[in-house]
């Protein structure tokens, strides 16, 4: 059975992988940092010494890096992901990035006779180590389908939304929500607060209203203390508010409460919180409201 690629072993990046090997599927990685890959390789995963590398021989490889830059730097040049591609190989793209950059890539792949699909994901690091990630795929149908059995290994849902790109772009109109529901949350938490309801009867409250979505019933209950590890941390949730942003200007749309969003990620990443989960903007309004912050707010880098 030939090993399918993987580059970039993050925290979702890595979980996927396991994922992966937990179904049977050999798996070929590289991550630039490779401490990180080591528990990976330990459990079986093999190595490569360059994107290049994971991508030769594969019928298919993933992709899952922290923004546009990155996936420019993995995948051209002579030890890049392209170099790598064989004819009839499908490359899954799985991170959060620019649309236009999606295409350009895709257009060099098919000069090489491969496929590239883009793939981003709906879903935390507790949904991708349960399988549950949602999954939106655009690019050829055809490529898909080959690739459901490894996609399948990481959620249930595989939704194909379009042409190349259009997954992208659909990952990025998702998850200008995500900044902009934890805002609201943040201020509906303090305001309770703030008027003498103790903090964490308000999150209980409100999360088991009508206004408690999936993420926020996940990711609310860390404004009473912020977890050791990000699952998605405030730079990233910017980088994507941006994205989201730079769209809204090129197809027309207002987005005001995601420029706000994006104010308050600004103002995390002054206090220092740049490396701390997204829910960080809850101390952003805890601070200019005279409340306390989260536990654990402090010093995270």
């Amino acid at each position: 059975m030939a090993a399918v690629g993987f580059v970039g072993l993050g925290a979702m990046g890595s979980r996927m992988v396991k994922r992966l090997l937990g179904a049977g599927h050999a798996v070929r990685g590289w991550n630039r940092t490779r401490a990180k890959a080591e528990a990976l390789l330990r459990a079986g995963m093999l190595p490569a010494d360059s994107p290049r590398a994971a991508a030769q021989g594969a019928p298919a490889v993933f992709s899952s890096v922290a923004d546009t830059a990155a996936l420019r730097a993995v995948a051209e040049g002579p030890d890049g992901i392209v170099a790598g591609l064989e004819a009839g190989a499908v490359w899954v793209e799985m991170s959060t990035v620019s649309p236009a950059a999606i295409q350009e890539l895709a257009a060099v792949a098919a000069a090489r006779g491969a496929t590239l699909l883009d793939a981003p994901v709906s879903g935390s690091v507790g949904t991708v180590e349960q399988g549950q990630l949602s999954i939106y795929v655009g690019g050829d149908e055809a490529g898909v389908e080959r690739v459901r059995p490894y996609l399948s290994a990481l959620g249930p849902t595989i939704t194909r939304v379009g042409p190349v790109g259009s997954a992208a772009t659909m990952k990025i109109a998702i998850n200008l929500g995500l900044a902009v529901q934890m805002v609201a949350f943040s201020e509906s938490v303090l305001l309770a607060e703030r008027a003498g309801i103790d903090r964490a009867a308000a999150v209980e409250a409100i999360l088991r209203s009508v206004a408690a979505s999936p993420m926020l019933k996940y990711r609310g209950p860390f404004v009473l203390g912020m977890p050791d590890e990000a699952w998605f941390n405030v730079a990233m949730m910017q980088k994507d508010v941006r994205l989201a942003l730079e769209l809204g200007r090129e197809a027309k749309v207002p987005l005001l409460t995601t420029a706000v969003a994006n104010e308050l990620l600004s103002a995390a990443r002054a206090m220092g919180l740049a490396g701390q989960d997204c829910a960080a903007v809850f101390d952003v309004l805890a601070k200019m409201s005279g409340a306390p912050e989260s536990r654990k707010a402090k010093g995270g880098q």
